[in-house]
């Protein structure tokens, strides 16, 4: 398992009867999370002096309950700073575990000794977008959510990287590529962080076990002639690390070589020393 274990702002201190409880910046947080099946004693003393609290109701969904908890506030990755906002079905803007792949592809790019392009599908706030510009990349962040491109801007802002090349776009992933590909324009890495389920723009349904498969295989067209890497994450269940190595192994070391690996992702867990799933990553690197 790739773990996000460079944290100082950030720590999942317990986890317990189908919750976490987490800890972002000062400020304590309780929410569901369907991989914590066990009920192991709640005896750290955050689990009643939370800040927020989401409630998941029995007909899906559910709603914030706050307690003393700024409407927005910040937390520091290494150099990296977002502004955290919680807001509907338990998100608050960024996930943490994902710091694990911003390590991982901020060294290749550091190291590559010439210039890096990255294209960012599904770019939500843009965390993997401001780790790859700090880095030294050129991004093209693209999302559907015109509201989740502006979430991404002020992060920038924040880290200082209002500057950076960085291409903002509120569009299609899917539709984007295509029209990439008709206007013969390359990328050195591919960054992707699909929904299990989504809408595009206008409306265009998005179901990740239909549409994954076909749009790797698209985004192998916009790869230029030396790719570095490319990064695919799955919080589907049903996409197996495996599942993720044989794909990106079908699709891409058939054309460009390098070597696959795919893990589970997770965060430690500070109270019991065990670590929480978060989804799988597969990789691609020459």
């Amino acid at each position: 398992m790739w773990l996000a274990e460079n944290w100082k702002d950030y720590e999942v201190i317990d986890c317990s009867n189908g919750e976490k409880l987490e800890r972002w910046g000062s400020f304590l947080l309780v929410r569901p999370d369907p991989q914590v099946i066990w009920d192991t004693p709640k005896t750290h003393p955050g689990w009643r002096k939370m800040n927020g609290h989401y409630h998941r109701s029995a007909k899906g969904g559910g709603e914030w309950e706050f307690f003393d908890l700024p409407k927005q506030w910040t937390i520091q990755y290494k150099e990296l700073i977002f502004n955290l906002k919680p807001f509907s079905f338990k998100h608050t803007g960024l996930f943490p575990e994902q710091a694990a792949n911003w390590d991982w592809f901020s060294e290749k790019i550091k190291n590559a000794d010439r210039p890096i392009k990255v294209l960012n599908l599904f770019a939500y706030t843009g965390g993997a977008t401001l780790a790859a510009a700090k880095a030294g990349a050129s991004v093209t962040h693209v999302d559907a959510s015109k509201g989740m491109v502006g979430w991404a801007k002020e992060n920038a802002a924040s880290s200082g990287l209002e500057n950076a090349p960085i291409r903002w776009l509120v569009d299609d992933c899917v539709k984007f590529v295509e029209r990439e590909i008709r206007r013969g324009n390359h990328y050195d890495a591919v960054i992707m962080d699909p929904p299990s389920y989504g809408r595009g723009p206008k409306g265009e349904i998005w179901k990740i076990e239909d549409a994954i498969h076909p749009l790797v295989k698209l985004c192998t067209q916009v790869l230029s002639e030396k790719p570095l890497f490319f990064l695919i994450n799955s919080y589907t269940t049903g996409l197996a690390p495996s599942v993720l190595s044989y794909m990106i192994g079908t699709e891409i070391c058939s054309k460009f070589g390098g070597t696959v690996s795919s893990e589970e992702i997770g965060l430690p867990v500070t109270e019991t020393g065990l670590v929480l799933p978060c989804g799988a990553s597969g990789r691609w690197e020459a």
